[in-house]
């Protein structure tokens, strides 16, 4: 009776692990999942929410990489109005993020501010979800 309660608890573990744990290959190449915004908006619609579920059913899949939330805003309006503005789109998103199991402690909130560059304006109003960034 002992040979064999060691031999289960000796594969409970390998099986445990097994199950849960997801291969690291497919974050490799994996593009940021891109939420776009109205202008002078951090609010969600529905098909940002259906990127979102996405990106944290990805981030659930591997709770042993970090998550990266970086917020973008246009150029109108001012540097300093769209650093805040980006932050509060990065912080949103991340607060869905932990809504739907994962935790806080393992994202990183970036505010971009506006893009440097002449991009479409919906280009730049967008948060950029990456899961297991360097």
């Amino acid at each position: 009776m002992r040979r064999r309660a060691f031999a289960l608890a000796g594969l409970l573990p390998a099986v445990t692990l097994a199950a849960c744990a997801a291969d690291p290959r497919e974050l490799v190449g994996q593009p940021p999942r891109v939420v776009f915004f109205e202008a002078d908006s951090a609010e969600l619609d529905e098909p940002a929410l259906a990127i979102l579920a996405d990106a944290a059913r990805l981030a659930r899949r591997h709770p042993e990489v970090p998550v990266q939330v970086r917020g973008f805003a246009g150029p109108a309006g001012g540097a300093a109005f769209n650093r805040e503005l980006s932050e509060r789109r990065a912080e949103h998103v991340a607060a869905e993020m932990v809504k739907r199991g994962v935790a806080r402690s393992r994202i990183n909130v970036v505010g971009r501010g506006p893009v440097p560059f002449d991009a479409v304006p919906i280009e730049s109003r967008r948060v950029e979800i990456v899961v297991g960034y360097p």
